[in-house]
């Protein structure tokens, strides 16, 4: 059996159908640049994330870098955040000329939510927690700290569209929040996409302003930036992919259950908390992990390692002091993500479980 960490062909006949309309739709009128369907997907984004506004850009970074660029992030700041992130987030930061600064993870692989107050010093700038794996960070204990030294929140929710506290939306929380929609994400985009959310009428106004290369009404450049505008098409796609979102979740918290049920003996499984997760990535804790992945490579099936370099020890930030984070350290050597896409057959799943149940010797 041969079973791929992510098959990205669409498979649902349904699906693929109101797709390849929307796309004709778009064909059709023509407006492929900021067209009809962005107005739609912004206000359905907003409404979904519970703000007031959000727009759509081109890209999770790029909604990470303009974000940050809105809040006036820049030479002299610092911006607090996990090391155990994609390398985006890291380069939003450096992009706008701040100093990041980071804060370690806690067993659940997010940011640790008591480490952050000793980390702020007067140049403090933005908190930037980021939901891992889909799992939202501890953000009452976030957004406290920031109320009390006046920082703002930039929420990182790429890996999250969907997630909840207490009813409450990833993404709800910051003062300014954003998204990847990539086609790896649960809600995707066919290409690259990415939208940032907020309450404040002007943060909206200078974001549409910077991804349309800085320009008020797209004619006089205020303020230099680059093109993040989002395609329509992109748009049009995701307005039919939003429709199916919730089936996605539930599939893929079904495939959760049934991994840590079978699992959770021979691995440490995503601990289960008040929190509503999606799972992005079903992201296990594994010993002798390297071992265990060409194990279940050599039997067909696809994994990956969510990030193996910790983002403050890529090559182009070597100039870095070396900071002291000795639980993402202790677990991007463990850490290891199965399939869990939400077309996995019981019989895959199966599959799956009895490679790894085998390889520690458990059936």
């Amino acid at each position: 059996m041969k079973i791929p960490y992510r098959d990205l062909r669409v498979k649902n006949p349904a699906l693929k159908a109101e797709l390849l309309q929307s796309v004709d739709r778009v064909l059709s009128h023509g407006r492929t640049i900021l067209g009809p369907e962005v107005d739609e997907f912004e206000k359905q984004v907003a409404e979904y994330c519970q703000k007031k506004y959000a727009v759509g850009v081109n890209s999770g970074t790029d909604a990470l870098y303009l974000a940050l660029r809105c809040i006036d992030v820049g030479e002299g700041d610092e911006v607090i955040t996990t090391p155990l992130s994609w390398i985006a987030t890291l380069n939003a930061v450096s992009l706008c000329g701040a100093t990041p600064v980071f804060v370690d993870i806690s067993d659940d692989l997010n940011i640790n939510a008591n480490l952050i107050a000793d980390s702020i010093t007067p140049k403090t700038k933005a908190i930037v927690p980021v939901h891992f794996t889909g799992r939202m960070c501890d953000m009452e204990q976030i957004l406290d700290v920031a109320a009390k030294h006046g920082i703002c929140v930039v929420e990182d929710a790429a890996q999250a569209f969907g997630a909840r506290i207490a009813g409450a939306a990833a993404g709800s929380f910051g003062d300014i929040s954003c998204f990847s929609m990539n086609p790896m994400k649960v809600f995707c985009a066919y290409g690259d996409a990415g939208a940032i959310v907020m309450d404040d009428y002007q943060l909206c106004q200078r974001v549409k302003s910077l991804r349309y290369n800085g320009t008020v009404n797209k004619e006089d450049c205020h303020e230099p930036s680059l093109n993040g505008r989002i395609d329509t098409v992109q748009a049009a796609m995701m307005l039919v992919e939003l429709k199916y979102l919730q089936d996605k979740i539930d599939r893929r918290r079904k495939i959760a259950e049934c991994y840590d049920k079978a699992l959770k003996d021979v691995v440490i499984c995503p601990e289960r908390d008040e929190s509503y997760q999606i799972y992005y990535s079903y992201t296990i804790v594994a010993e002798r992990r390297d071992e265990l992945k060409k194990y279940l490579e050599s039997n067909g099936i696809e994994t990956k390692i969510q990030h193996q370099i910790l983002m403050p020890f890529h090559t182009a930030y070597c100039h870095l002091p070396r900071p002291q984070i000795p639980t993402a350290e202790r677990l991007v050597k463990q850490i290891l993500c199965i399939p869990n896409q939400e077309d996995l057959t019981t019989e895959e799943i199966d599959y799956i479980v009895t490679n790894i149940r085998e390889f520690y010797g458990a059936n």
